[in-house]
């Protein structure tokens, strides 16, 4: 018989823990096309490819290197996920979140989610980040549909705030202290992230519709994986990298290779960010 989604969860979390020596990650890292090096700055690394652990998917998408990097970062122990799973590869929800509840078993209390993704607030700029006050879940889809399992978090999650309201203050407090290279502070933009399912990027009518209903910012990840953190009881910052701007009557043409490239240029200000978080974030003893 094959095992339940509880059992597969299990036991990848069994695997993960046997190879992490006695290290206990209390914050989760899962980082976004092109952000991948934030996992260079863990100190101590345990490296785990996501083909080695029981029942995981693999990450298909340039810019995603497919594995976890357990270790300490700011005095902190962390587990990052170099790269996620999407939607448009072909898995369902319960599969693309499956990591998240993974890192639940393990003991993480704390989720820092990233992504990349298009402006679609006129104020912003390609180069900028975005702490993801609130979502618009228009992939049509919920990792949540079908039989409730009690033993992850209740039927019906609030979702009032699911992003954490006081991690939201925190991570604009600590922006202050981020310099770029031209000695100018780090500008955090806040704003609504809408999840679509991709792969095609938006077409201009559908990029004003999003905008004019509320959309600050658009990606095609996160969405699900926070309404599973939060069905979990994790608490979730959100942070996107603005990689280009998506106005939808100013829109030009757009490729993943432009995508990850903008992404690499705004990695020092979104690495000295995390840090940042990762060491003034408070957490309850286990």
């Amino acid at each position: 018989m094959a095992p339940t989604y509880i059992e597969q969860i299990q036991e990848a979390a069994q695997f993960i823990q046997s190879k992490l020596g006695g290290v206990k990650p209390a914050i989760g890292l899962v980082l976004g096309s092109g952000l991948g090096d934030m996992a260079e700055q863990v100190e101590h690394p345990i490296a785990i490819d996501y083909n080695e652990v029981p029942h995981f998917p693999v990450s298909t998408v340039e810019g995603h290197a497919g594995r976890f990097v357990a270790g300490t970062l700011e005095g902190k122990s962390v587990i990052v996920m170099q790269g996620r799973f999407h939607f448009y590869e072909g898995y369902d929800m319960q599969k693309v979140v499956f990591p998240v509840y993974v890192m639940r078993a393990i003991g993480v209390q704390t989720v820092v989610m990233t992504n990349a993704a298009g402006g679609m607030n006129r104020s912003f700029q390609a180069g900028d980040l975005m702490v993801i006050s609130d979502h618009l879940n228009m992939t049509g889809a919920n990792p949540l549909i079908g039989p409730n399992h009690n033993e992850l978090g209740v039927r019906f999650p609030d979702m009032s705030e699911a992003y954490d309201k006081f991690y939201r203050k925190l991570a604009h407090e600590l922006a202050a202290s981020v310099v770029g290279e031209d000695g100018v502070p780090l500008k955090l933009q806040e704003g609504v992230y809408a999840g679509i399912t991709g792969p095609t990027y938006c077409t201009p009518a559908e990029l004003t519709m999003l905008a004019r209903i509320g959309g600050d910012a658009i990606g095609m990840s996160t969405v699900g994986e926070v309404i599973a953190a939060r069905h979990a009881g994790l608490k979730v910052l959100g942070i996107s990298c603005i990689t280009d701007m998506a106005i939808g009557e100013e829109l030009e043409p757009l490729t993943h290779e432009q995508v990850v490239a903008v992404a690499n240029r705004t990695k020092p200000k979104f690495i000295a960010l995390v840090k940042a978080f990762v060491r003034e974030v408070p957490l309850t003893s286990s």
